[in-house]
């Protein structure tokens, strides 16, 4: 295969600013942008609730084995 010419990515990209217009494109790519962000900040907050799970199943697991001692 061979990559596509100069020709044709410019005719594609007039295409699509025809078909779109600058502002939804723009307009498109903030809410890619935000996306990604949210994406982000969602792995960070879920490593947070991944040791508190480990840590109220390590009490449980405690208060378990106490109960069987008495």
């Amino acid at each position: 295969m061979h990559a596509p010419s100069i020709w044709a990515i410019l005719i594609v990209a007039i295409v699509v600013v025809l078909l779109f217009g600058r502002g939804k494109i723009s307009g498109m790519m903030g809410e890619v942008a935000s996306g990604i962000k949210a994406f982000q900040k969602g792995m960070r907050d879920d490593d947070k609730p991944a040791e508190r799970i480990e840590t109220a199943s390590g009490v449980e697991t405690r208060e378990t084995e106490k109960s069987k001692d008495a």
